[in-house]
């Protein structure tokens, strides 16, 4: 649902007009970098890949690319080149944007603490 949910957006974005068109691109060209880290294995995520629990992410990295490949031509947008790729994220170090959103995100938790619902 979601990856037909995003890529039926994108497609319209990217095949709509000259200002979606443009925003769409400077979008998948703006996060491309980060994708990277969907590949990334961290040493708690690695004994569970040894031990069959869970898929190494780069067994999945050709449907991925080949899904991904497909939305951005029919939404007319070119896949960036490949390049620096972020790196860090699963090890904790990220950068001073995630901070304010941790705090909204926590807000609720942090004004009533100890409530359940």
């Amino acid at each position: 649902y979601h990856v037909r949910h995003c890529a039926e957006w994108l497609i319209r974005l990217g095949d709509g007009t000259a200002e979606s068109h443009a925003r769409a691109q400077a979008a998948v060209d703006g996060l491309w970098a980060f994708t990277g880290e969907l590949f990334e294995v961290d040493a708690g995520e690695a004994g569970l890949i040894a031990d069959g629990t869970v898929p190494d992410p780069d067994s999945l990295r050709a449907a991925w690319s080949a899904t991904v490949s497909a939305v951005l031509a029919e939404a007319t947008l070119k896949l960036p080149q490949a390049g620096w790729m972020q790196k860090g994220g699963r090890d904790g170090r990220h950068s001073e944007h995630l901070g304010p959103l941790l705090t909204e995100l926590q807000y609720l938790q942090r004004t009533f603490p100890g409530a359940s619902w």
